[in-house]
């Protein structure tokens, strides 16, 4: 019987219906395409063994002159640096009291009630209490002197936590006038609410002219974080700036930038910062105007160069701002080589440092389009590459709509209502960008889309296996991406390092690919059997001559058909052919594999066939 050769299309191409793709593949699920051919993506483990609170919307890493490693991380309720394996709570003190705190307790239970007023908590908060007396029983001063959680805020002057163990009395009025309560920065959303800021609802949701709160508690919690030299600059969306001083200690919370010596005029809320790259000034995009504490959301403030302090323009400094007339709000801003790129809701704009008099230009690039998340835009390949709710596009220099194979399949089933959560990542060890994005009515990010710029091709995924990724740093400082998860490991979240291995650190993952439907005859025109399959795959770190590969072979007779499983062959390192026995006009192939120490590469395959009868 003859053998005819299979060589599939490289990339996903959902564009059309699975049989007018055929030649191609249309589904898959961890799996890249390298010099045409699929293979399984690389594994993971975990970058610490140490877990951190919240879901991590913002990874940074950087290098300080001294040569030590830092990762800072933002959650929606904590704002961490991981040095070692080690996460230092730095999140910022917004408020301290030393008026003393009253407690009450009630028999049997855990909750206790404290009052303090104008304490300014909202539930999920985060107080440590000190200098506390005992309630009597159980609840002991060392119960009390650590730090809560607030479950609950049953008015302005009262919130409620709970302890380990229920009292065993009821005692109300202690506390003891030397209680002191460190509060700490409110936390922020972790699911989009309509109408609550920029970005929680579609654009153009209110009407013209119209206001809503950019408060930073009602926002979803994005930071922006960026280095200045060897301390760390970060901003909660619609937040203040915060500072942290490296050489203050590890445990050192970040304190507000307008409390550091010399501030002057710093913004008291910003939709993101960063520090320009060769002059060194701190921007604050989407800034307050002097003299007002509201942001103006087209504003652009920048501090004196070489200066995090000073933003009071004057005739011998650098400091100043400019309003951008295009669009009504900036969605975010990202550093690349010379310059920096704006999306506001409807164009991009280039910054450029030009020094005096004007200090930066700003410059016009492309309209009609914006950023579908304020992270959303990533730089490899020395290009940028960015996603908005209609397409992907690539910068350099000027804008270039992406030909994409999978885009309606993403833009049909993206959830708008969480756009804002869709941030993208650059993988150029393999020359991949990636965006991952929350699907259908998933309210966190549960499938991703994965773009090899070189060779222009595509592919598609799911977050399963411990594949939740909420925030992405490419590789630069670290030897290997970093990425931060979400409800792994008995719901615990963790940062890990990708490229690594074949598995997911603690087990194996899934990852297959499924081709178009393909002809045995042509135009299917009778029905065929295949009597033999010789596969054509690469073991990659292969253990033992166990190792295995799925090919599962379908097939249907039209179109419209369901697809069925003709035969399910494992194949092994040592595997040379397969006889089969499957019939059908027209056929798939489906290869799998689920291991976590091995990976597989595939090649050309061949299939002998012998026609059989039209009926």
């Amino acid at each position: 019987m003859p053998l005819a050769k299979y060589v599939f299309k490289p990339g996903i191409n959902k564009e059309g219906t699975n049989y007018s793709n055929e030649g191609g593949w249309f589904d898959a699920d961890k799996v890249r395409f390298r010099k045409g051919k699929p293979e399984r993506i690389g594994g993971w483990n975990k970058f610490s063994v140490e877990t951190f609170i919240g879901t991590c919307r913002k990874l940074f890493t950087y290098k300080t002159s001294g040569g030590d490693s830092y990762v800072i991380l933002g959650t929606h309720q904590k704002l961490y640096n991981l040095s070692g394996n080690v996460y230092n709570d730095i999140t910022p003190i917004r408020a301290t009291t030393t008026n003393g705190i009253v407690f009450a307790a009630t028999n049997g239970s855990t909750t206790i009630t404290a009052t303090d007023n104008d304490h300014g908590c909202v539930v999920g908060d985060f107080v440590t209490i000190s200098s506390a007396v005992s309630l009597g029983g159980v609840v002991t001063a060392a119960v009390l002197n650590a730090e809560h959680q607030i479950i609950g805020v049953p008015s302005v002057d009262t919130f409620t936590f709970t302890v380990s163990d229920a009292a065993n009395s009821s005692d109300s009025g202690n506390g003891g006038s030397a209680t002191d309560a460190a509060y700490q920065l409110n936390t922020g959303l972790d699911v989009y609410v309509r109408a609550t800021g920029w970005g929680s609802g579609n654009w153009g949701a209110l009407t013209f002219g119209s206001s809503t709160s950019l408060s930073v508690n009602g926002q979803l919690r994005l930071w922006s974080i960026d280095n200045f030299g060897d301390d760390t600059i970060v901003n909660p969306r619609a937040g203040s700036l915060y500072f942290w001083d490296k050489s203050d200690g590890l445990t050192t919370r970040a304190v507000a930038l307008s409390s550091e010596s010399g501030a002057s005029d710093v913004p008291t809320a910003c939709l993101q910062i960063m520090t320009s790259d060769v002059d060194k000034h701190v921007i604050a995009f989407g800034a307050n105007p002097i003299g007002s504490s509201s942001i103006d959301p087209l504003l652009v403030r920048f501090s004196d160069r070489e200066s995090a302090v000073d933003w009071t323009p004057t005739a011998t400094n650098q400091a100043g701002g400019v309003q951008l007339s295009q669009g009504s709000s900036i969605v975010g801003a990202l550093r690349t080589r010379q310059e920096i790129l704006i999306w506001t809701d409807i164009g991009m704009i280039s910054m450029r440092f030009v020094g005096e008099p004007f200090i930066f230009s700003f410059t016009e690039v492309a309209e009609g389009m914006s950023l579908i998340g304020p992270n959303a835009a990533v730089t490899a390949n020395n290009r940028v590459y960015f996603m908005d709710r209609n397409g992907f596009y690539v910068y350099s220099g000027s804008v270039q709509r992406l030909p994409c194979t999978v885009l309606d399949y993403v833009l049909s089933d993206l959830n708008q209502d969480q756009a804002y959560k869709a941030f993208g990542g650059a993988n150029e060890s393999v020359n991949e960008v990636m965006w991952f994005y929350p699907s259908g009515s998933s309210t966190e990010i549960d499938k991703y889309v994965l773009y090899n710029y070189l060779e222009g091709t595509w592919s598609i995924g799911t977050t399963s296996d411990n594949f939740v990724r909420t925030a992405w740093d490419e590789a630069s400082v670290y030897e290997n991406p970093i990425a931060a998860s979400k409800n792994d490991d008995s719901n615990l979240n963790y940062a890990y390092n990708h490229e690594i291995g074949h598995g997911d650190g603690n087990d194996s993952f899934s990852s297959y690919i499924e081709s178009s439907d393909f002809d045995l005859a042509p135009d299917g025109e009778r029905y065929t059997f295949i009597s033999k399959l010789i596969p054509d795959v690469e073991f990659r770190d292969q253990q033992s001559t166990s190792d295995t590969v799925t090919f599962t072979i379908k097939g249907r007779d039209y179109p419209l058909q369901d697809l069925s499983t003709l035969q399910t062959i494992n194949v092994t390192p040592n595997s040379t052919f397969e006889n089969t026995r499957a019939r059908s006009r027209q056929a798939a192939l489906r290869i799998s594999n689920s291991s976590s120490d091995y990976g597989w590469r595939l090649g050309d395959l061949r299939l002998e066939i012998r026609p059989d009868g039209k009926r």
